[in-house]
Formats: C-alpha cells, sequence, structure tokens
C-alpha cells in the first residue's frame, strides 16, 4: 500500500436491494466503530415521508447521529447532485469529528453521484418537459420507457417501465445535450477524494436460497407499512401538497393513492406494492453488480453472522490521515 493511499480517511458503504437488513447492519458497525449513519435513500430525504420510506425509527436516530434524511419538503424536488453536496458536506463533518462515516442505502444513482461525481447535465426543459408528459398521458409511461430505449437502451435498462419522473428527466437529458444520458455520465465528473472506501454489498439476488428470502422479507415489510398507518400518511401528504406532488408517486405511496381515489381495493393496493418493490429489489440487484469494488456478503444485515463479517472487513480498513481512525478501543482508536 502506498503512502498516499495509508493517508486516506476511512469510509464505509453499505448498499444492497431493499429489505436487506441495511440499516440494522449501519446501527451496529456504527456502535463498535464510532460512526455516524449517511443515508442513501431518494425517499428517505423528504420530511414527512415516514412510514413509506422505511426511515431509521426516532429511537434509532437517537442512539446515533444520521445523515441525508429530511432535506428536502415533499413538493420540492432533489436530484442526484443536490444529494451527493449534501452527503458530501455530512461526510466532512464526521471526518472532522473523528468518527466512522457509513454511507448506506439502496440507490445506485445517488451513491454513483456521491462516490464518482455526476456529469455536468443540461439546464431542464419546461416545454419539452410537458410534451412528454402530454403524450404520457394519452400512451402511458411505457411509451416513453420505448422512447428511452431507442435513445439510450443502457438508461432505459436502469429505469422502471412506469417511473415517468425519472424516464422523462433521462429523455430530456440525452434529448437535450443530443447525446445518451449514459455516454454524458462518463466525462466531466468531480469524484469524491480523500476517503479510502470499502463497499459492503448484502443479499446478493444470484442466489436463489437468498431471492426467496429476500422476497419473502419484502412482501412482509410493504403489508406492514399498511398495516401502520400507510393509508393516514398519504392522506395526510395528499390534503398538503395535493394529488400532483410527486413524492406521492413513490413505491407504496402511488399504490395508497390508488386506495384513496378508489382505484385500488386495499389487498389489490398491498399486492401491487409488493410486486413493485420486488421488482425494484431486482433492478438494485443489476445496478450494484456492476460495482466491481463490492464485498458481497451472502445473508442480510440483521443476522449475527453477517453482521460479525462485515465487522471483520470494516476493521482491515487502515488508519486515516492523523494515523488513526474511529474504532472499537475509544475515539481514535487504531482500526
Amino acid at each position: 500500500m502506498t503512502a498516499l493511499e495509508e493517508s486516506l480517511y476511512p469510509l464505509l458503504v453499505l448498499a444492497g436491494p431493499t429489505a436487506s437488513g441495511k440499516t440494522a447492519l449501519a446501527l451496529r458497525l456504527a456502535e463498535e466503530l464510532e460512526g455516524e449513519i449517511v443515508s442513501c435513500d431518494s425517499v428517505a430525504v423528504y420530511r414527512l415521508l415516514e412510514i413509506g420510506s422505511a426511515k431509521p425509527t426516532a429511537e434509532e436516530r437517537r442512539r446515533i447521529a444520521h445523515h441525508g434524511i429530511d432535506l428536502y419538503w415533499p413538493d420540492e424536488v432533489c436530484t442526484a447532485g443536490d444529494y451527493a453536496r449534501h452527503a458530501r458536506e455530512a461526510l466532512a463533518g464526521i471526518r472532522d469529528r473523528g468518527r466512522m462515516p457509513i454511507v448506506t442505502g439502496g440507490t445506485g444513482l445517488y451513491l454513483r453521484a456521491l462516490l464518482e461525481g455526476l456529469a455536468p447535465a443540461p439546464r431542464r426543459d419546461e416545454a419539452l418537459r410537458e410534451r412528454l408528459r402530454g403524450r404520457a398521458e394519452r400512451k402511458g409511461s411505457t411509451w416513453l420507457h420505448r422512447l428511452l430505449q431507442r435513445l439510450d437502451p443502457h438508461a432505459a435498462a436502469l429505469i422502471h417501465a412506469h417511473d415517468e419522473p425519472k424516464l422523462i428527466r433521462s429523455i430530456e437529458v440525452t434529448l437535450s445535450a443530443r447525446h445518451p444520458q449514459t455516454e454524458q455520465w462518463k466525462v466531466g465528473r468531480d469524484p469524491l477524494r480523500g476517503y479510502r472506501v470499502l463497499q459492503i454489498g448484502l443479499a446478493p439476488l444470484h442466489s436463489a436460497e437468498i431471492r426467496r428470502r429476500l422476497y419473502a422479507r419484502i412482501n412482509a415489510r410493504a403489508a406492514e407499512m399498511f398495516e401502520h398507518g400507510l393509508l393516514q400518511e398519504t392522506e395526510m401528504l395528499r390534503e398538503r401538497y395535493g394529488d400532483g406532488c410527486r413524492s406521492l408517486r413513490a413505491l407504496g405511496y402511488a399504490q395508497a393513492m390508488a386506495v384513496l381515489r378508489g382505484e385500488l381495493t386495499l389487498d389489490a393496493a398491498v399486492a401491487k406494492a409488493q410486486q413493485g418493490h420486488r421488482n425494484y429489489a431486482k433492478r438494485q440487484g443489476t445496478w450494484f453488480r456492476r460495482t466491481t469494488e463490492m464485498h458481497w456478503l451472502a445473508g442480510f444485515g440483521d443476522e449475527q453472522q453477517v453482521q460479525e463479517e462485515a465487522l471483520a472487513l470494516a476493521c482491515s480498513l487502515p488508519a486515516g490521515r492523523a494515523g488513526e481512525s474511529p474504532g472499537r478501543s475509544g475515539t481514535g482508536a487504531r482500526l
């Protein structure tokens, strides 16, 4: 290892599909390594979205300092670049306090923006957006997905056919720059510097047994969200921000909105939310498998064995710039 590598500050990243136990593992590592957690979730950045975002509980946030949560109101826009700016500021603060930064979440684009940076994107073109929204209203969001497949098949593979906002933005970026969005990502980036990053992935979906167990966990979580008041939370948000609030298009909230509008029964909404989350987990697995630096753990973050394996990996990180980094034996103890 070079002197430069040894001088870098340690940074842990916990990634994986929804319901894989990332929060539980992050809490355990933060307690063992005197760390602070930076959320990497595109729904948790919004205030008031509690149940459907599966945010850490208030008690968990009191136990361990969390960052990257409740940054925006539900009717505001948070881009991957916005998130990366907030997250990098949080990392700098954690580093200044001599704590272990632990980034955890399942939003792959946000994580890429944080670690690798994003190429400068064209300005928003509201006229183009309105035309695309109009086409989607007449022909459905799958028409947008087919258009994106022709313009940028790599981007289309990363976006669900019903995720209208992301489809519109990707098409807009491609048409405005006259160059595929995924090609634009490769140039002009500002990567995160000064950190030695260890990426740990949970619940690899190429294992049939883990996939079966993950889907069971996803089904249970989606059902519990409705049992614990997702409809009531969605109704409150709808009353405050209206039917057009983009945050209410997120998984779970979209199905709850369909119940409130009389378009779905409760049972049908739960089933659609479960299927939507399972599909999302597949896309997350596809995204994170492309990360060659990922250390995969065959299990879930709330399992004792997986936590011990992750802790052993974390303790292999070298010391930070000052020759010390947070650890088990007290502030500034060497890992």
